[in-house]
């Protein structure tokens, strides 16, 4: 990668939790890129969120940074903004950079524009995520969809993170131009300090992850008696905050097994969870396969993280059959489909805890979160800069 140190690259993004625009940066900074302008916007109105800013980076060393205050204003207003602002601070630096990667099409409508003024040589259009039914609103959504379609045919590449998105433009728009490339969500792999095997506890279930209703959790709850007249050690362990914790806890008491359930809350520090993670033995997440709208959720689109995470950490995954890798990984020997409902919840964590392969299990979730490492996953992209 010797090459990367004369590069000039920008990555524009939306932010409310770290993502693969954070990954890539942190990627570009262990390789001491050249110089690299990480400009960020929030996501939505948040209070805890820092508002549209920048940090600029000059061979892996942070040079400047600037964020101003967030503010609350109308959707459309934000999206001109961040437009407005990703041409702006790329001017100000006054030089014509290698690559402008934009996460999500708006971003990556910016570059296009940089790239007509002769500012940057090459654009990335890189889609967290996707849905053909993204807004409710029918004017809205065709007017967003056809700024995607702009992105896809007029960047140099769109990095899906599933090859989903891909068949979706096709199969909902008719539309399959562009050089689109599959770079799926990747995991820190060697920073996941794992367990040995006999430090795990082969009885507890984790869950990871923002405690909302959508998650199923209630369901896993629902099926904790069954659980625990076979298992008597089991353990519930809800790693996250969430407003719908006291529904839970609610529900634990009137089902009265409240004393095998834990929630820790929102949890800041990444070793912790890894930590907690690493000791239990298998993993949950329940994705619901239509949203709100009734339409298909952005799940089915997507390439969720959590999934890696929990592989990566050693964890048999029971999840629904949504998530795009979900057949693959229950094929490759490290997961389970499942029914989000309590009986088929009940009846995969019995048949799993009590089962005698469970160390070969989690050798399985190891050896295939490993093509995930985030190094290998950047390293065959970037390379081709």
């Amino acid at each position: 990668m010797a090459g990367l140190a004369q590069k000039e690259i920008i990555i524009a993004t939306h932010v409310y939790a770290t993502g693969p625009a954070q990954d890539l940066r942190d990627y570009l900074m262990g390789r001491q890129v050249g110089r690299l302008l990480f400009i960020g916007h929030p996501l939505f109105y948040d209070e805890r969120l820092k508002g549209s800013g920048y940090e600029l980076y000059q061979a892996g060393s942070k040079t400047e940074e600037k964020h101003a205050a967030i503010s609350r204003l109308p959707e459309l207003c934000s999206y001109f903004r961040a437009l407005f602002l990703n041409i702006k601070w790329t001017l100000r630096f006054g030089r014509r950079c290698d690559v402008y990667i934009g996460c999500n099409n708006l971003n990556a409508l910016s570059g296009i524009i940089l790239k007509l003024l002769g500012v940057t040589k090459k654009t990335i259009y890189y889609v967290i995520d996707y849905n053909p039914r993204r807004f409710g609103n029918p004017l809205l959504n065709f007017i967003y969809h056809k700024i995607d379609q702009f992105c896809v045919r007029h960047c140099d590449e769109t990095w899906n993170l599933s090859d989903v998105m891909r068949t979706a433009r096709k199969d909902y728009f008719g539309f399959s131009g562009g050089v689109q490339i599959e770079v799926p969500i990747g995991v820190w792999f060697d920073r996941i300090k794992r367990k040995d095997f006999s430090q795990v506890e082969r009885d507890t279930l984790v869950y990871m992850g923002h405690v909302i209703k959508k998650q199923g959790i209630q369901n896993v709850i629902a099926a904790m008696s069954e659980i625990i007249s076979k298992i008597p050690k089991f353990k519930f362990l809800i790693i996250g905050g969430g407003d719908y914790v006291d529904v839970l806890k609610e529900q634990a008491a009137r089902l009265r097994v409240e004393d095998h359930l834990e929630f820790t809350g929102y949890v800041e520090d990444h070793s912790a969870i890894e930590e907690m993670l690493s000791k239990s033995g298998v993993a949950i997440s329940m994705y619901e396969k239509h949203d709100d709208l009734g339409g298909l959720s952005f799940t089915h689109f997507t390439d969720p993280g959590k999934l890696k995470y929990y592989l990566a950490s050693g964890l048999f995954v029971l999840t629904t059959d949504v998530p795009p890798r979900a057949r693959e990984i229950e094929k490759a020997g490290c997961g389970r489909i499942v029914q989000n409902e309590p009986g088929s919840i009940a009846c995969a964590v019995i048949e799993f805890m009590v089962r005698g392969d469970t160390e070969q299990l989690r050798a399985n979730a190891i050896d295939y979160a490993r093509q995930y490492d985030w190094n290998l996953i950047f390293g065959k992209r970037i390379a081709c800069l």
